[in-house]
């Protein structure tokens, strides 16, 4: 609650000083400044406000699942790194971080999951652009939204219709293959520091 004020004060200043710095560096126009200037499109649904929006949405997750595994961490762990002369810092880096990091690599890569299977922030932020283009500041469409906007379109038995189903296979099998990477590392991080 304490930082409610904090960051709409900060909305608030940065809209207060958004005109000047424009106007001030970019004369007046940033889409045109980075199109005459610097060589680059811009669009207003891109990639750069999906990624501030994916923040927005995957953090507190993470946040949460990471607060719960650090505070699971038995009390006689730090109590015995601190009796023992570790300073608190000491214990929180050699001790709490190392005990709940199978834990906390967990919230990652459930932010990250959740990040990649994103259906409608993405289409609504990106501007649902079906060519893709290696700037941050143009659109592009990810595999689940492509599924998503084009399936009720597709006829049954067709090329289009089961190339969709080879996009969501695709997608299954990297979603497969990051989510038994990820457990394998937690478990060898289990192993690891369950001997603390």
């Amino acid at each position: 609650m304490l930082l409610v004020p904090v960051c709409i004060f900060a909305i608030w200043f940065s809209f207060l000083i958004g005109g000047p710095i424009e106007a001030i560096f970019f004369d007046g126009d940033l889409p045109h400044f980075l199109s005459s200037e610097l060589g680059i499109k811009y669009e207003q649904r891109n990639s750069l406000v999906v990624g501030i929006a994916m923040g927005f949405a995957v953090t507190p997750t993470i946040y949460s699942i990471a607060e719960d595994a650090i505070f699971s961490v038995p009390k006689h762990l730090t109590s015995g790194s601190l009796a023992l002369g570790a300073t608190p810092w000491q214990t929180l880096t050699r001790v709490v971080l190392l005990t709940a990091s199978p834990g906390i690599f967990s919230a990652i890569m459930i932010g990250l999951g959740r990040a990649v299977g994103e259906t409608m922030i993405v289409l609504m932020a990106t501007g649902n652009t079906a060519v893709m283009d290696m700037s941050i500041f143009q659109g592009f469409r990810t595999l689940s939204a492509n599924i998503g906007v084009e399936m009720p379109e597709a006829a049954v038995g067709t090329t289009h219709y089961r190339l969709l189903f080879m996009s969501a296979l695709v997608l299954f099998v990297f979603t497969f293959f990051v989510n038994t990477l990820a457990e394998i590392v937690r478990q060898r991080l289990r192993e690891r520091y369950s001997s603390l």
